[in-house]
């Protein structure tokens, strides 16, 4: 029974843990960058025109510089990559989701420290994985795990 209660108030606190996270200024920012990104028809149409090329880069890479147009494609991608990457609209939404993720994993890191050291948390982050095995003690790597 007492499991029960305490499981029942990790679950509450959870929640309000989620609703402070929701209620951050992270969040907010990018809840708001990303309602500019779905208003904004040039970066759609970018996003739209980006992703026909990229598939069409995929499929040159398969037989890569032997295809016939392995060059045209290749340098349309990197051109509207870099159009991507300099769109105002595009880059501020992947500066607040990258701010966002940080926040989660963050959390997350903290929140898995606080149980054991040795439980992995993919964060992407070097600074945060360095905490745990990188691998597993399986992978044959040199691992401290204890």
């Amino acid at each position: 029974m007492l499991g029960t209660v305490l499981d029942v108030s990790l679950l509450d606190e959870s929640y309000f843990l989620g609703k402070m996270i929701a209620e951050s200024e992270a969040a907010i920012q990018y809840r708001g960058t990303k309602y500019k990104l779905e208003q904004d028809t040039e970066a759609q149409n970018l996003i739209k025109e980006f992703n026909k090329v990229k598939e069409l880069y995929e499929e040159v890479q398969r037989f890569g510089k032997y295809h016939p147009d392995y060059k045209t494609v290749s340098t349309n991608v990197r051109l509207l990559k870099r159009e991507l990457d300099f769109n105002e609209t595009i880059s501020s939404f992947k500066k607040a989701e990258k701010e966002l993720e940080n926040l989660l994993n963050e959390c997350s890191s903290l929140i898995a420290g606080s149980v054991s050291e040795q439980i992995k948390v993919p964060t992407g982050n070097p600074f945060f994985d360095s905490r745990s095995c990188s691998g597993g003690c399986g992978s044959g790597g040199a691992c401290s795990c204890g």
